[in-house]
């Protein structure tokens, strides 16, 4: 059984040793650290605002660490409307996969209704995520359309789109070149291209050739560079060990 990079809950891992199932967890390591957030403020008796959005697979895992201690808020009429306990320390923590700057305004409206409230000992947005939304930031005056590759289940690719749409320009999502629709580029004359997080470099590359095939000139736009790497599952490790 996988666990997924998006993080589960604890009463999943529970049955999965209650089935003794065989387990790789391939939980990311910025998603653990919230889990690990959420369960040290639990044990210190705080409550505790989980910013993210209601369903997502990261929310629901990070939710079951401390049931009974986290309130969602996804919005900043929610962070208007939240009630919280008085007389008790009170923390925020967030999805690693949110819009920063969506998540900058919820931050103010606790800041201002909770001035107590603790924030993350470090930035829970993951790297990659506000990465990406800066590098379109800086791309969106240069282009006249916007396509970015990912999932529509994917948070993070989601949130590229609506940076881009949140500037005026067009942006649409797609999963690979069948999601292209070339009446998008009809009277286009500067194209952009990114991708979500998780995004195979492989259909990236693929849609550029695409462009190429079509006469356009494909060239890279300088952002920051990313050199964090992460270990492969220790049971992976394990097996690679084994193996050899």
């Amino acid at each position: 059984m996988l666990f997924r990079s998006h993080g589960i809950s604890p009463a999943v891992r529970d049955e999965a040793g209650e089935r003794r199932l065989e387990t790789i967890d391939a939980t990311c390591p910025l998603v653990t650290k919230v889990h690990t957030q959420a369960r040290r403020y639990a044990e210190a008796g705080y409550a505790i605002v989980l910013i993210g959005h209601a369903g997502h697979e990261e929310v629901e895992g990070t939710l079951g660490e401390a049931p009974d201690a986290i309130v969602l808020v996804q919005s900043t009429g929610d962070a208007e409307r939240v009630s919280l306990p008085a007389g008790r320390p009170l923390a925020y923590i967030t999805q690693t996969t949110l819009s920063v700057d969506e998540t900058n305004e919820i931050v103010t409206v606790l800041r201002r209704r909770f001035p107590q409230i603790q924030e993350p000992a470090r930035e829970d947005i993951c790297y990659a995520t506000s990465n990406r939304q800066w590098a379109v930031k800086e791309l969106l005056d240069e282009v006249d359309l916007l396509l970015v590759v990912g999932s529509l289940n994917s948070s993070n690719s989601v949130r590229l789109v609506d940076v881009a749409r949140a500037a005026g320009v067009d942006a649409y999502l797609v999963d690979d070149l069948a999601g292209i629709d070339e009446r998008w580029l009809d009277g286009r004359e500067t194209v952009g291209l990114t991708s979500g997080a998780s995004a195979p470099e492989r259909i990236v590359a693929e849609v550029c050739a695409w462009f190429a095939e079509r006469g356009a000139v494909v060239s890279e736009h300088a952002a920051t560079h990313e050199d964090v790497n992460f270990k492969l599952p220790v049971e992976l490790r394990r097996a690679e060990r084994s193996a050899a």
